[in-house]
């Protein structure tokens, strides 16, 4: 007798139900773990929930405070509210033990809280958090702020300054242009500084010349004096600044001006870290520059732990409109130029799809007939960011990056590197790169570049030019100059070249590579050449010293000469490559040093 079957869309129901209620567990448990700034529930901005909120940071100096909040209540702000934290930090305790000084100190913190304690401001909610004892400007920055939501800003102040009655309004109007209109926005960008340009951080100090045109710019340098801050980018940097400290990691980036003031000040200061995170990510700051040395804030580096003494206001302080320019115009995102630590012009966003679109990109590498092809398919990201670390080192700037690691690519087009993005530039079918591809890829890519004018230096992403860049080919005799077992070689753009190398050549490259995967794409063009009367051929070992990385050491270098360090199947390359001090990365994978070169003038 059989037994009675069981309805099925019961039990279908139940496990549905206990299949969901695992799935919300899971995203809940998910969501939980997540730093707060990754797990928010705000996390899309909505300029209607806009929130501006201002920090002062004081200590000990009543005069300079008075002047800055009394700035600060002059300021338009409309009907808008806007709230004024106060963070006083606790005197410091002498070390004599001398009453007299004590009480002094004591009285002096009495006077500020008695003075904010009436102080009135109309506009919003009035805070004052007064330390129970001495925190240092470090923490007081750095503690002063946790985003409440993705549309909170903080404007930061310290107590020396003072600010445009109109720097509200303006910084408001940058809010609602550069983080709410999405066409403008670029989370690059982690706030805005209405301190004026100063000085090139990455050139031990040397001022900064603009063109009286030029009146907003981004720069990667952090403002403190008036610096409004992006609730993202900030929260990244807590997190990112919290686990530093706690491996005991300094912020040490060779190269710049802020690294000595760290080595002589320590943890007194705080901007050294976030110029590391700020390097370590690729980001940006909004600035002003309205010429005349002008600002809408200015501060006037009253005696305190940056001034050993007053040393008077650095700008002069726009208190309305004026007629020369205007104040509030301001142009999309796209059409600001971007600066990195040495002042030298970035252009991020260079990512070809098309071999149509090549050409407007190699404008604005460098005004120079000879580009380097860098190929990445295999290379690992690791080694990727170190050879570009011995770019900025030996000063090589006309290169472009292709592969087919996109989201690679992107990010490095966000840094400002000029990169193609293999799979889509031939037809929208590619998927993938074997060799077969990468060689008709490759040779198309040749071809453009001989059609626009370039001489070609092609490399793989598996080596490094340990000195100098890839040298100049003054003998105009060589067509072509090579290595059988080293995937770099130089193309020079000639007639001879152009007609060489069409279509038929590059079928031909690919038809041969059908049978010999394991012939590289400089040895199958060395192979084509060996026939050919109409190209001069050349060894590279004339030109450059070519060394093994199993074999390399210190002594492989030659005076006068350039030296390029190859592999091939080594893993873990990393390790071996810090065996002999050729890697420049630091623990957040980033180069451990900003390079200045010497900027070329236009010609």
């Amino acid at each position: 007798m059989h037994s009675k079957r069981r309805p099925f869309l019961p039990f279908f129901l139940l496990l549905s139900f206990v299949s969901f209620a695992a799935i919300l567990l899971y995203s809940c448990h998910y969501s939980s773990s997540l730093p707060p700034s990754l797990s928010s529930a705000n996390s899309s901005p909505n300029s209607s929930k806009f929130k501006f909120v201002i920090k002062v940071l004081a200590y000990n100096r009543l005069a300079p405070l008075k002047r800055c909040l009394h700035s600060l209540s002059r300021a338009q702000y409309g009907s808008d509210r806007v709230d004024l934290h106060i963070h006083l930090d606790h005197f410091k305790q002498p070390e004599s033990k001398n009453r007299s000084v004590i009480q002094e100190r004591i009285d002096s913190d009495h006077q500020i809280l008695d003075f904010l304690d009436g102080f009135r401001w109309r506009n919003g909610e009035k805070q004052i958090m007064y330390n129970s004892e001495n925190r240092g400007l470090q923490a007081q920055w750095i503690q002063a702020w946790w985003p409440q939501s993705n549309d909170e800003f903080a404007f930061i102040v310290e107590d020396d300054l003072e600010l445009s009655p109109l720097f509200y309004q303006f910084l408001k109007k940058a809010i609602m242009i550069y983080y709410y209109d999405k066409s403008n926005y670029d989370p690059s960008v982690f706030g805005i500084s209405l301190q004026r340009p100063r000085f090139v951080a990455g050139k031990h100090g040397n001022k900064i010349e603009l063109d009286g045109d030029t009146r907003l710019l981004l720069y990667q340098m952090v403002g403190t004096w008036g610096q409004l801050l992006f609730p993202k980018p900030w929260k990244e940097f807590r997190l990112w600044y919290n686990d530093h400290k706690a491996k005991d990691i300094k912020p040490l980036l060779q190269g710049m001006v802020t690294t000595g003031w760290y080595k002589k000040m320590g943890e007194r200061i705080w901007t050294p870290w976030f110029i590391k995170f700020i390097h370590t990510r690729g980001y940006f700051n909004i600035y002003t520059n309205f010429g005349r040395e002008r600002a809408l804030s200015v501060s006037h580096r009253d005696a305190g732990v940056n001034y050993g003494k007053n040393a008077g206001p650095d700008s002069d302080l726009i208190m309305k409109k004026t007629a020369d320019f205007e104040l509030f115009r301001m142009k999309p995102l796209g059409e600001l130029r971007w600066y990195n630590f040495c002042f030298k012009e970035v252009f991020p966003g260079r990512i070809v799809n098309r071999l149509n679109q090549l050409e407007n990109v190699l404008k604005t590498v460098q005004n120079d007939k000879t580009v380097t092809l860098v190929s990445l398919h295999g290379t690992r990201e690791s080694v990727v960011r170190n050879l570009i670390c011995y770019f900025e080192k030996n000063g090589l700037q006309n290169y472009v990056f292709w592969g087919d690691d996109l989201e690679l690519l992107h990010d490095l087009a966000r840094r400002g590197h000029p990169v193609i993005y293999g799979n889509n530039l031939l037809v929208d079918e590619i998927s993938g790169m074997d060799f077969t591809k990468l060689t008709v890829v490759k040779g198309y890519l040749i071809r453009k570049f001989l059609e626009l004018g370039y001489n070609i230096w092609l490399m793989d992403g598996n080596m490094v030019p340990v000195t100098n860049a890839l040298p100049k080919l003054f003998d105009q005799s060589f067509d072509f100059l090579a290595r059988d077992d080293v995937e770099l070689m130089f193309l020079r753009n000639s007639l001879n070249t152009r007609k060489f190398w069409n279509d038929n050549f590059i079928s031909h490259l690919a038809g041969k590579n059908k049978y010999s995967e394991k012939v590289s794409f400089v040895g199958l063009i060395s192979k084509a050449l060996e026939k050919n009367n109409h190209l001069k051929v050349g060894t590279l070992d004339e030109w450059i010293v070519l060394v093994s990385l199993s074999t390399y050491n210190k002594d492989s270098t030659v005076s006068g000469r350039d030296t390029v360090v190859y592999w091939s199947g080594l893993s873990p390359v990393e390790r071996e490559l810090q065996k002999v001090d050729l890697w420049l990365l630091d623990e957040d994978s980033s180069c451990n040093a900003v390079v200045c070169h010497p900027q070329l003038k236009p010609s």
